[in-house]
């Protein structure tokens, strides 16, 4: 089947079907009710929960509380970086696809509503950390530092999710074909005699 007629019928990405041409068309409209997105969405919300609690109580039950809802936040971040990643390597054999389209949702490939949602809780994430971690810049016994900076890791949620998101449901342009692109000389040719 060719990339077109592929295109056209729906193509499997990692065994999550993907619809409609690759021509940068925006998907429908309830891609923004994407379980991905609304998974970003109560992740961050009970990330700013929990660290508004540990700065606002900040005693040591409060503290692990945070720290340790941040560390989980940034391994699932870390997990669906790498799945997203990979699937994001997968689709480039056949389709354009540019690393700022896949972690920060630029361009045509993801439609507006989701690229404002997931990058705005992205957003919400890296501002929570920063107030949180220099509302308390000293531990409770005085010493600098403070286990409220752990905050800091868990954009790599957001940026783990908007990378899932796009290798899943982003729509890229395909790939221009072999043919078109210049030879390079790569390719060997006859054995000399």
């Amino acid at each position: 089947m060719s990339r077109r007629a592929d295109a056209a019928v729906g193509r499997h990405h990692g065994g999550v079907a993907v619809t409609g041409e690759s021509d940068g068309s925006e998907p429908d409209a309830g891609a923004l009710s994407d379980a991905i997105v609304r998974i970003d969405i109560a992740l961050t919300a009970v990330f700013v929960v929990t660290a508004a609690y540990a700065a606002t109580v900040f005693d040591t039950p409060a503290q692990w509380v945070g720290a340790v809802t941040a560390m989980v936040l940034f391994a699932v971040g870390v997990a669906a970086f790498l799945w997203g990643f990979w699937n994001a390597v997968q689709r480039s054999r056949t389709e354009e696809i540019a690393v700022t389209q896949v972690f920060l949702l630029l361009g045509t490939p993801t439609p507006a509503p989701v690229r404002r949602a997931m990058n705005s809780v992205l957003i919400v994430q890296i501002v929570t950390a920063t107030i949180t971690t220099f509302a308390r810049p000293d531990g409770p016994d005085g010493n600098p530092g403070s286990s409220l900076a752990v905050g800091f890791l868990v954009p790599m949620l957001g940026l783990g999710l908007n990378g899932l998101w796009a290798a899943f449901h982003g729509r890229f342009p395909a790939r221009r074909d072999a043919g078109a692109m210049p030879d390079t000389g790569s390719e060997p040719g006859p054995d000399p005699v």
